[in-house]
């Protein structure tokens, strides 16, 4: 198994992993996926070739994650804080520890003050092992869904 950040040719495939992790109105789109290999953040676990799983985002120095952001705008490069956008990992790799491995890698190598995403109530417990602070409701309202702002501190 190797890390790596993904590239164009990456594309197709991680579009099909979106598709099958979130419902069409959460799911990223082919464009928005793009962008953010190209100028986001987008970290891959693979083995021989095959999408295990994969994390993405972008940098920003805005302090909370906004739907905005989910089209790009508020991404720079060397950004205050990580907005992770999607954690996905194919239906048949879940329940491997795939996505817990990515988490741990993004978590070692962030740049900044620290990470921020939002997820769903049962997600709560999972990301809260990785020493995520669940900051309450988000004002997200991306894919008309009720999501928990979480927030990992780099502590210097």
């Amino acid at each position: 198994m190797m890390f790596r950040y993904a590239d164009i040719n990456d594309l197709d495939r991680v579009y099909e992993i979106e598709k099958e992790c979130f419902p069409e109105s959460e799911a990223a789109s082919y464009q928005a996926l793009k962008d953010r290999i190209e100028n986001g953040f987008f970290l891959l676990l693979e083995e021989e070739h095959e999408i295990l799983s994969f994390i993405n985002g972008m940098y920003s120095n805005e302090k909370d994650l906004k739907d905005e952001m989910y089209e790009g705008k508020y991404c720079v490069n060397n950004g205050d804080w990580l907005m992770i956008f999607g954690v996905d990992t194919p239906y048949k790799h879940q329940h491997h520890g795939y996505a817990s491995m990515v988490m741990k890698e993004v978590i070692k190598n962030c740049k900044g003050k620290g990470i921020v995403l939002t997820c769903k109530e049962h997600l709560i417990p999972f990301y809260s092992t990785f020493g995520f602070v669940d900051e309450g409701i988000s004002s997200s309202t991306h894919g008309n869904v009720l999501w928990h702002q979480m927030r990992y501190e780099i502590i210097t």
